[in-house]
């Protein structure tokens, strides 16, 4: 299985041909180029080693919100700021993203409330095989390979017949230790989706504050260590909030459960009229590998 994290391959394909342009008109039909033939590219290196693609999306309301006001607070900042269309790029995002549904033949999964990384997480939880749960039953399970650069899916590696490679860099991530990785993004937190370390208040980086400090000294004392024997009451109470937000085997039930029966709704889906499709927005060039795509 090939799981791709649709939101990361279609920005870049449209920073890409922004560039430093940043009053530059997105050009759908280029976007919808780069986004397609990015796929017919994946699936014609890793679909025999690895199999069916899968596509995953983000949706535009998180769950996490929802437990942590402040999650992803400061990206919306960010955008309001940028000089970039955003209304034009997730509008062109948005619709190539339907037509991915609509016309291709691959499992498209949407689930309201949940990001990308719940559906990555859910399907690495479903068909993943561990070695402690190791057993003859689980010999036919395939290979899976996320295509995402996002360090978070680090903690799926404890899965050891899952694999990540980054598209934008291109070059395969591995960590040795990807039970310790998990532990230490749970204390050292998530800048980047606005989540604080177990040492500082929940608002500390939306006000911009600087977070108390976390010594690696300390760090690699901690990560052998349960939580419990090293936290004091708030710092346990801000160590499970973390916890919540960053561990994907955390991902509420229903979710998970939803994300299950999207995917196994869509199987032998089948593929629409391509030749068409192709014709119709004027994707002369990638119709010679019309084949590359079922």
């Amino acid at each position: 299985m090939i799981i791709l994290d649709l939101s990361q391959v279609m920005l870049s394909n449209i920073l890409a041909q922004l560039g430093n342009h940043t009053n530059a008109k997105v050009e759908e039909s280029m976007v919808r180029h780069m986004v397609l033939n990015s796929i017919r590219s994946y699936r014609t290196k890793y679909g025999n080693t690895y199999g069916e693609l899968v596509i995953a999306c983000d949706n535009k309301n998180y769950w996490r919100r929802e437990l942590f006001p402040y999650y992803k607070a400061n990206r919306k900042k960010n955008i309001e700021k940028s000089e970039f269309d955003w209304k034009s790029i997730f509008e062109c995002l948005g619709k190539i993203r339907q037509e991915l549904k609509d016309f291709f033949p691959y499992r498209i999964i949407e689930i309201e409330t949940a990001e990308a990384d719940d559906i990555i997480g859910s399907l690495c939880m479903k068909f993943g095989v561990t070695e402690d749960d190791w057993s003859f039953e689980q010999l036919d399970q395939k290979p899976i390979l996320i295509l995402s650069c996002d360090h978070d899916f680090i903690q799926l590696h404890k899965y050891t017949n899952v694999e990540q490679f980054d598209p934008v860099k291109k070059k395969k991530i591995t960590h040795n230790n990807p039970k310790v990785y998990l532990k230490e993004h749970i204390i050292r937190g998530d800048v980047g989706d606005g989540i604080p370390n177990f040492l500082s208040p929940d608002n500390c980086l939306v006000l911009g504050q600087r977070q108390k400090p976390i010594m690696n000294k300390k760090l690699q004392h901690w990560v052998k260590q349960q939580p419990e024997q090293f936290c004091t009451e708030l710092q346990l109470r801000n160590y499970r909030r973390n916890e919540q937000l960053i561990d994907l085997s955390k991902i509420p039930e229903n979710i998970y459960n939803m994300i299950i029966e999207s995917y196994e709704s869509q199987n032998n889906k089948k593929t629409k009229d391509l030749m068409s499709y192709f014709m119709n927005n004027n994707l002369k060039m990638l119709m010679e590998s019309i084949n590359e795509f079922v």
